[in-house]
């Protein structure tokens, strides 16, 4: 019978706690949730994070960054301006809206290489922002491949209220997806209790639906994770799988006192 020398307790916590504690957010946060008659101007913060933990990882230059207003596609990459954020290289970008609507900003990073999970990520990440009371078209695709489809209406909610979305693979409902859930601790006075609070999970049905109860006003992230059926070559020139995420961010207000 082998013996294998005992891991140390230190370190073993250390593995256990680095496992649960991976989960990864493309993120594209405006400033406010939506744009009105007297604040036109919608500013943009994109980074690459655990946004609980608010621990930033440097996002390289985007590949893709535009907004569609229904089927209209708007390039937002030339005015990207790089900047730092939680500590770490993100971008800023800025949208002046000039009509009312509804508008989806997505984000296409460059492929992300994670050595710890011996893969590239790939966060195809969108927010939902409305402008001027508008509010038709927060449900449709963006032909992404792979995205959440908001069910709720993804603006105008409050703390407590529960998120439904459907995750969408090539256009196709992707049945049993897990999907992982953090808030955006920006300011950073919530602590999670466990490791296992820190990132919630989902399981969606056989359609591709699952919800979520949102019990804190801000800024919340779901991230459906797949794998991709291509492989990309990591720094040493090997070919690796790619983890492709579809991530939406929704924000929860407070009811004002």
């Amino acid at each position: 019978m082998k013996h294998f020398a005992a891991i140390p307790f230190s370190i073993a916590t250390l593995l256990i706690n680095a496992q649960l504690c991976m989960a990864h957010f493309g993120m594209v946060i405006p400033a406010k949730p939506f744009a009105t008659g007297t604040n036109r101007n919608i500013e943009l913060s994109l980074s690459f994070a655990h946004p609980f933990e608010t621990t930033g990882m440097d996002l390289a230059k985007p590949s893709h960054f535009y907004v569609l207003k229904g089927e209209t596609k708007t390039d937002l990459l030339p005015g990207l301006k790089k900047t730092t954020i939680m500590d770490h290289q993100g971008w800023k970008a800025e949208f002046t809206v000039n009509r009312p609507g509804v508008y989806r900003f997505i984000m296409e990073p460059a492929p992300y290489w994670e050595p710890t999970e011996d893969l590239s990520i790939i966060h195809y990440t969108k927010v939902i922002v409305p402008a001027f009371g508008s509010e038709d078209g927060w449900g449709l695709p963006s032909g992404l491949p792979a995205e959440i489809i908001p069910l709720l209406r993804p603006f105008g909610n409050y703390a407590g209220n529960s998120f439904v979305g459907q995750v969408l693979l090539n256009g196709e409902a992707r049945g049993g997806a897990e999907v992982e859930v953090e808030y955006y601790n920006q300011e950073q006075k919530l602590t999670a209790p466990t490791d296992y609070h820190i990132t919630q999970l989902i399981k969606a049905d056989p359609n591709g639906v699952f919800s979520f109860s949102c019990p804190q006003p801000g800024w919340w992230g779901f991230a459906a994770l797949t794998h991709a059926d291509y492989t990309l070559k990591n720094p040493q020139g090997e070919e690796k799988g790619v983890e492709l995420g579809a991530v939406l961010w929704i924000y929860m207000d407070t009811y004002p006192k």
